[in-house]
């Protein structure tokens, strides 16, 4: 299954996974959630998560590295600062909490599921393979790094 390691984009995995909760069956209900309060939750998640998202990227780019999901190896420098000293990965936490919105607006308890098809996927073939360059690519210091955060919070 290494075919599919780095290549396709976190976003996409979310968007396919944000479709596929949505066209999930609510065969054992829905969550009686008020309509206005899933909406005020949905909101604040997501704008957590894209908080997370966008400030791990403007790390990146203040680092002048890649952010690019798909070419880890590009990687020039590494970020330990700013969210990266919470978390080794704020973009996939806040995709994660992104989808975590979804599933509250859609007040669907099997949508939950497709979480854990993304926290599985994402980890499987995009974070380990990450990983694996970046100790290639940076060695002892990103070992040191992997001791002191953890990979999602």
């Amino acid at each position: 299954m290494s075919v599919l390691e780095l290549k396709v984009p976190p976003p996409v995995v979310a968007l396919v996974l944000a479709l596929l909760m949505w066209l999930t069956p609510a065969v054992a209900g829905l969550v009686p959630i008020p309509y206005p309060v899933r909406v005020l939750c949905a909101v604040v998640l997501v704008c957590v998560g894209q908080g997370i998202s966008i400030a791990g990227m403007v790390a990146f780019r203040r680092a002048k590295t890649t952010v690019s999901p798909v070419k880890a190896s590009l990687a020039s420098s590494l970020v330990i600062r700013g969210m990266y000293r919470y978390t080794r990965n704020p973009m996939y936490v806040g995709l994660l909490l992104t989808l975590l919105a979804w599933a509250v607006f859609l007040a669907n308890p099997l949508a939950v599921l497709w979480i854990v098809v993304y926290v599985l996927y994402i980890t499987r073939f995009q974070i380990i393979p990450e990983e694996r360059v970046l100790a290639h690519l940076f060695g002892t210091e990103y070992e040191a790094y992997k001791g002191r955060v953890r990979r999602w919070v």
